[in-house]
């Protein structure tokens, strides 16, 4: 007797046999610019994460005899009489000065090239600031050779290391406001939602009296106030916690609303009825219910945080050098003439948007995505 065996037909899921997270990240998917948002995003915390590694120079490596030097395209191949090979490489710029104008310039020097090699030595490092290390993943084959690929700052200082270093403290500083504005809005405005009648009506009134505040004059009055001898990372600190005393409250309104509609209903009644403790109810039953709006609003509260940190430094009221931020960075391009003698030193500016929009691409992508009527 022979036997046949029948293909099993793949497993087909309908919409109400998904999961709640398995719907919302249905409908994210189908957002194509929040997904290009979510992959640019992971790219620049990665960068930011391993900008030791990534950087070719030392960022803090000056020298005026580099100042403003050009960026130096890589040319990947190069030939002999063997063909064809791969030697990256890049050119070699001498300085000269004008003729008629005596100002000093950047010109190709072709007898000379600087030739990279991948996990090359140069110049130390500890990464994270505990593991030391030399290896680069593109450096010069002769360690101490200058390499610019986008170009050098005023001081001589390679702006791509410098640019890569200030990811890290402009992106974290997004990071960790957010979770400290959203301990406070969930902590305020759920207390004021949950509880209502006077303690709603202080906090309401609070909110709002932190809503009339203006909010660049705010933050320049209060970082004006932070030493300038204190410590880098003391005022790191501070400057978040300054950008987090004013942003905590479009959440606090978001949260206070939900907990207002929902204190009434049948399942916030049945865990009260079952004895379930406050904190159980809050926690366990009322904050799940929207925590995908939580997860949008906070999304898109990370770009207002970025760039509080970067107007700070840009005025000079936040991080300091040597510190390195994009704000501190974009100090160097405050005027028309910086941008029109070295535009790369607009580099950092253009990380700030690029960083922004795709921030704000994933946090719509996120909010579509949890609206059950989308």
């Amino acid at each position: 007797m022979s036997t046949t065996t029948a293909t099993e037909a793949p497993v087909i899921l309908a919409p109400r046999d998904l999961t709640p997270r398995q719907l919302m990240w249905l409908r994210f998917r189908r957002h194509h610019l929040a997904m290009a948002g979510l992959a640019i995003v992971v790219l620049i915390y990665l960068l930011a994460a391993f900008a030791e590694f990534l950087s070719p120079m030392d960022p803090e490596r000056a020298s005026s005899r580099y100042a403003l030097h050009p960026p130096q395209s890589v040319t990947w191949f190069e030939s002999d009489d063997a063909g064809w090979r791969f030697r990256p490489s890049v050119q070699a710029f001498r300085l000269e000065r004008d003729r008629r104008t005596l100002q000093a310039r950047f010109v190709p020097d072709p007898g000379r090239r600087t030739y990279l090699r991948f996990f090359a030595e140069g110049d130390p490092y500890r990464f994270w600031g505990l593991f030391p290390g030399s290896r680069h993943l593109l450096a010069p084959e002769r360690p101490g050779d200058p390499v610019f690929l986008v170009g050098a700052d005023r001081l001589g200082r390679d702006m791509l290391s410098r640019t890569l270093y200030g990811a890290r403290i402009s992106m974290t500083v997004g990071l960790v406001g957010v979770a400290l504005s959203l301990i406070l809005g969930i902590g305020i405005g759920g207390v004021a939602g949950y509880y209502g009648g006077r303690v709603d009506w202080v906090v309401q009134r609070l909110t709002e009296y932190v809503i009339s505040l203006p909010t660049i004059p705010v933050w320049m009055a209060l970082a004006a106030a932070v030493p300038r001898d204190w410590p880098p990372l003391t005022i790191y600190f501070l400057i978040t916690l300054i950008v987090s005393l004013i942003g905590w409250t479009e959440l606090a309104r978001v949260v206070r609303g939900r907990f207002l509609s929902l204190r009434t209903e049948d399942f916030v009644t049945a865990a009260r009825i079952d004895g379930c403790s406050e904190g159980r109810v809050i926690f366990r039953h009322m904050l799940p219910s929207f925590a995908s709006h939580i997860i949008a609003s906070v999304t898109l509260a990370i770009p207002l945080m970025i760039l509080a940190e970067t107007s700070l430094s840009f005025l000079g009221l936040g991080l300091q050098p040597p510190t390195i931020s994009w704000g501190v960075l974009l100090k160097e391009a405050q005027n028309v003439r910086s941008i029109a003698a070295a535009p790369w030193l607009f580099l950092p500016g253009a990380a700030v948007v690029l960083a922004v929009l795709a921030l704000n691409f994933l946090g719509d992508g996120l909010r579509d995505a949890a609206d059950p009527h989308a």
